[in-house]
Parts: C-alpha cells; structure tokens; sequence
C-alpha cells in the first residue's frame, strides 16, 4: 500500500511544472555562490538553454548563485511570481567556457587550497534543480573549496528511471575525464559528493578506474559521502570489492523514510536499496560508515535528501564536520542520529 501510495504521488508529481532557474540582479544583502558545471546535458532547439537530451560532448560555464537574505537552512526559496533576489534564489550570472582548459583554469584558481568539491546529483532532476540545490548545500555548510557540479543527463521526469538509468552509464567516461583533470596536479585533491543515482554513477567511475589499474586517481579521492544511493546494497558491496581500498572517509547517508527510493525499490523488484537500510548488515566488513537520519526526516522532498533538507540534520552534521575538522573521530561505523529537542 505504502509503495502504491509513493507511485501515485510520483504520476501526480510528473504532470506538475516543474520550476526553473531565472536570471535576475542580486541585492546587496544577498550571498553569492559561484558554481562551476560540467555538462552532458544537449541545449535545446533554441540553442540557449540545457534540456534532458544527451549530448556527445561536456559544456562548461559558471554560474553566480545569489542566495536571498531571508534564506532558510535546508529549503531552496523558489520564486512565486517574477524571481525577487530579496526573497528568491535566482541566477545572478553565468559565463560559458570555450574550453575545458579555460573550466579548469578557473576552478583550480578559486581554490584556497588544493581541493575541489565534485557534486554528482540523482535521478529526475533538471539542471536548475541541481544548480540551485548546490548553491543551497555551499551556503548551508558554508563551504571553502570550489564546487563543480557534474550534470549528467538525467530526463528531469519522475517516469525517466530507466532513462536515467542508462543515463548513467553513459556518463562513466566523462566523469572519470573531469576528475583525472581536476587531479593533474601534484597536490591536486577531491571530495565527491553524490546523491541518489548520482551515488551509483560516483561508484562505477571508481570501479571503472580500479579496473584499469587507475591508482593515481583513487588516490587522489579524498572522500566520498553518498546521501541516499540508489544502489542494490549487493552491487555496492561487488563495487567496493572491485575498487579494493576505499577512499577515506566514506560516508553514506541513509533514511528508512525515503518515499523516493521507495518507489525504487517498487521498480527494482522490491528489493530494499542502500540508501534506506535499518543496520549495518549489508555493510558489514566495508571500511564505510553509514549515519542515519531517520529521526530528523521532516518530509521535505520525499524525504530523500534529509541530511541537506532538514535543518535539525543540517546543523547536527554541521557539528560533526567541525569535530572532524578538529581531528576528532565524528562518525562511528553505524549512528544513528536522534531527533533534536
């Protein structure tokens, strides 16, 4: 019943408009978060905007993110009407790259250290989805190195999965292209983050890499966090054999209440997926350590992003990050967090 009930929400959620980003000047209250993009996405028939086609080549461009003042943790503030940077996020401004070189001269020049931050987002989601929910995440963690958002060429259409699925695949190269790039140099390091199928994308490009013998690449990982993978918890743990030594920390983020991989499950063959396993059992004997955010799911979003959409999870893992910044152990093998007074 459960599992009809999240199908119905998704065909209801399929004929709805979905909102989109929208240029307008930012105000001086306002932050802005510069984001660099790495594209599969194919511009549409008017040759000016990305839509949910795959293309045969990566496009790149910036773009400055103005987040409002009245910005709540944890939520992306859509405009109702014409987009008002006073109250909305909006598009401040974009530069598009004629080259990867020039991309990756730029990225590398933001960073105050040697660390570039890759996100990889999920299943059904359109590119101003992962834009503004990246912009969000920066803000909400407040973070220092430069994020390059890695937009594969998801439909954006909750009736996509398979679509996405084998969209998936098909970004394996590119992926594994941009990171090799942005750890050519000596010192060069990345953290990736991935959400979702996004998650499933990040382990075949490690596996794929592993395969081939690509040490220097694995090693040049320098975490990973999967935030609700859209994984079959045995192909994960074939893909982590395959990979052999794990980047470190690896992280997984999961909710037994994620209405999203619900419905997974349903298509999959009812089979539980990673992202909402109740112990540390299909995990067991990984050098990974799973949190679980069941107790701070607010039912934003299906309840399949909570530790970046809820703003108890957001400041309890806020708390863990500056212990772990500290030097401190902030992550046992299996936590489960409790809901905040």
């Amino acid at each position: 019943m459960r599992a009809l009930s999240v199908l119905c929400l998704f065909v209801m959620a399929s004929c709805a408009p979905r909102p989109a980003a929208h240029y307008a000047p930012s105000v001086p209250e306002a932050h802005l978060q510069t984001l660099y993009v790495a594209t599969q996405k194919a511009l549409d028939r008017t040759g000016q905007t990305f839509g949910a086609k795959r293309s045969g080549e990566v496009r790149y461009f910036r773009a400055d993110i103005s987040i409002p003042p009245t910005h709540k943790a944890g939520h992306v503030q859509w405009p109702d009407g014409p987009p008002d940077a006073a109250t909305d996020f909006v598009v401040a401004a974009t530069d598009v790259y004629p080259s990867a070189a020039a991309f990756l001269g730029d990225v590398k020049g933001a960073r105050p250290g040697r660390e570039t931050q890759v996100f990889v987002h999920g299943y059904n989601t359109t590119l101003s989805d992962s834009l503004y929910r990246l912009a969000q995440m920066r803000e909400d963690f407040e973070v220092a190195a430069p994020s390059v958002l890695f937009a594969w060429a998801s439909a954006g259409d909750p009736r996509g999965y398979v679509y996405d699925r084998d969209s998936v695949l098909y970004a394996r190269d590119d992926l594994e292209d941009l990171l090799n790039a942005l750890t050519s140099g000596p010192r060069d390091r990345v953290t990736l983050l991935a959400h979702s199928m996004g998650a499933q994308l990040v382990m075949e490009v490690m596996r794929q890499a592993a395969l081939k013998g690509d040490r220097h690449l694995l090693d040049r990982i320098s975490g990973v966090v999967l935030m609700s993978p859209d994984i079959d918890p045995d192909v994960f743990r074939r893909q982590a054999e395959a990979i052999g030594e794990l980047p470190q920390p690896f992280l997984i983020f999961v909710t037994q209440q994620d209405r999203a991989l619900s419905l997974a499950s349903l298509i999959t063959g009812r089979k539980k997926r990673l992202g909402v396993i109740d112990g540390p059992e299909a995990v067991a004997g990984l050098p990974v350590k799973v949190i679980d955010f069941t107790a701070l799911a607010d039912g934003e979003g299906l309840d399949h992003a909570v530790a970046i959409t809820s703003p108890s999870a957001i400041s309890v893992l806020n708390g863990m990050l500056e212990q772990a910044s500290l030097g401190r152990d902030a992550f046992e093998d299996y936590m489960v967090l409790e809901a905040q007074p």
